[in-house]
């Protein structure tokens, strides 16, 4: 353990790693903790106090007392030259080779990821700083196992960074003897180190903001930014954040999150996956809110598109990006049939948002940068569609309305195939886990788990008549472990099953997964 003043460091730390954790850039950290940290604790209990009301019957809505806000005429800072045009945001964690592909990707932006593409291992996280350090700097080199060398471009993707939600921890690091937020260390962290380097590049320090619930939560990270920016002595307005919208809960707030932000907002991101995971949590006491397969439940789903539609209304309404979802496939080439199959549906997806008014959307490949940069620069002329505000009549209940279908057997399998598969390969340290030619993340695995709790919870039915029980999860769950296994020489399946087995048959739903699974890395 080293201990800098009130700082107490509990995981080791290389030598190479000496400069990311500096005395200074501690003192930084802990400026902030000291700071933010009891707002931080009043929101994440404002948290459970409104999923408390929703719970006694009060069903969300567009809030009366931010009426005005709506009403009002304004408009967020305009978009720096470098965030103008982002037709193609690539996505992914932040080890080494991987932060070299993406920069080199062709995509305009790339969004390192420390949040849901990444086991926030103390190993990870550090590593993490060290490369984007280098990357912002130029002076990141790779040479793999087999030889191979990589290096940047000279024209490379703006790099943006996600750090952790307000609801997750840092064990490692403790301030004045408690553990502190894992926003607050990953951005931190970053900013000290790179805010100024990337402005005297003729970039800046950019952001995007997961696992927002409402307009306060926005507000507090605003305050961050202005006291960061004024602590490093930054110029005000450098920092640009694109909001997450991933929660149910903010879609009733969109307006009111680019208002708290409009000085440092550079827009909206309908994050999807994790979009369908909130809807089962926060509904997750209501048997009338089941949902179907997930294959089923898509982005023509009314409750989604709907979100989609008064996304791009309420951000080009006040000048901000709206950005679309994860294109997850991964090119193949064993079977190009299957191939061009998957790169189509990647098209007709991308086409739709297209046509919705989003300015770009996120690809998970570097494949797949072709044919999304492709469909949106058929779609508008210039680096964005900020002019064109498409109409959006959207009440709550189009917000609310539960997709019909039907549960099945296979959907049943799936989910449980994939949820062991990621949380396996995340316990083991891999965020990013390509599974059946998907690039999946912890949002998959969110959505599959919580399926199944509510699936069980509710004694669904399949289509083939049969309750789901407990019991049934079980045999079904030892037969797909089974395969698995039979698959993998080495494997640690026992560790999932075991955190699976906690999250599905818990008598009240958990919350994240991973707060638990954190619990079990080192």
């Amino acid at each position: 353990m080293i201990k800098t003043h009130a700082v107490d460091l509990l995981g080791p730390v290389k030598p190479e790693w000496n400069d990311i954790l500096s005395a200074d850039a501690l003192e930084f950290v802990t400026a902030l903790v000291r700071e933010f940290q009891p707002r931080r604790q009043e929101l994440l209990q404002r948290r459970r106090a409104r999923q408390a009301d929703i719970q006694a019957g009060q069903m969300p809505d567009f809030l009366p007392e931010t009426a005005a806000i709506r009403q009002a005429e304004w408009q967020v800072a305009p978009a720096p030259a470098d965030l103008r045009n982002r037709r193609v945001e690539i996505t992914g964690p932040t080890d080494r080779k991987m932060v070299i592909n993406a920069l080199n990707s062709g995509a305009n932006v790339f969004m390192a990821d420390f949040e849901d593409a990444n086991t926030p291992s103390w190993h990870n996280l550090i590593d993490g700083q060290a490369n984007l350090y280098d990357a912002v700097r130029r002076e990141i080199e790779f040479i793999s196992p087999e030889g191979q060398e990589y290096s940047l471009k000279d024209q490379t993707a703006t790099l943006a960074v996600r750090p952790r939600g307000w609801h997750l921890p840092e064990k490692h690091v403790l301030i004045d003897g408690q553990p502190i937020s894992g926003s607050l260390f990953d951005f931190g962290l970053y900013f000290f180190h790179n805010a100024q380097e990337q402005l005297n590049r003729g970039s800046g320090p950019y952001f995007y903001l997961p696992k927002l619930q409402s307009h306060l939560e926005a507000r507090l990270w605003n305050d961050v930014f202005n006291f960061a920016q004024d602590a490093l002595g930054i110029p005000a307005g450098s920092i640009r954040a694109t909001v997450l919208i991933e929660h149910i809960l903010a879609t009733f707030e969109m307006e009111e999150i680019l208002y708290e932000l409009r000085e440092h907002s550079s827009g909206l991101n309908l994050g999807r996956w994790d979009y369908i995971f909130s809807y089962i949590k926060v509904f997750s006491h209501r048997s009338d809110f089941v949902l179907p397969d997930r294959a089923q439940v898509g982005m023509t789903s009314h409750f989604l598109r709907s979100a989609a539609e008064l996304l791009t209304h309420t951000c080009h309404k006040r000048g901000a990006h709206a950005m679309g979802g994860m294109s997850a496939f991964i090119p193949r080439r064993d079977d190009l049939a299957a191939n061009d199959k998957a790169i189509n549906q990647v098209r007709v997806d991308k086409t739709r948002e297209a046509g919705q008014g989003f300015d770009g959307a996120w690809v998970a490949h570097p494949g797949l940068v072709g044919p999304v940069k492709e469909v949106f620069d058929g779609a508008f002329e210039g680096d964005n569609q900020l002019d064109r505000v498409p109409e959006a009549n959207v009440t709550a209940a189009d917000l609310l309305a539960v997709t019909p279908g039907e549960v099945s057997e296979t959907g049943f399998r799936n989910n449980i195939d994939v949820a062991l598969q990621y949380i396996e390969a995340w316990l083991g340290g891999r965020g990013a886990v390509g599974i059946y030619y998907l690039m999946e993340d912890v949002a998959t695995a969110e959505i599959a788990r919580s399926q199944l709790w509510q699936w069980l919870h509710y004694g669904a039915a399949l289509n083939d008549g049969r309750r789901l029980t407990p019991d049934l999860y079980r045999d079904i769950r030892a037969q797909e472990v089974a395969k698995l296994v039979h698959r993998r020489q080495t494997h640690a399946f026992a560790q999932a099953v075991e955190l699976l087995d906690e999250l599905v048959l818990s008598p009240t739903f958990l919350e994240f997964l991973t707060l638990p699974g954190y619990q079990r890395l080192d």
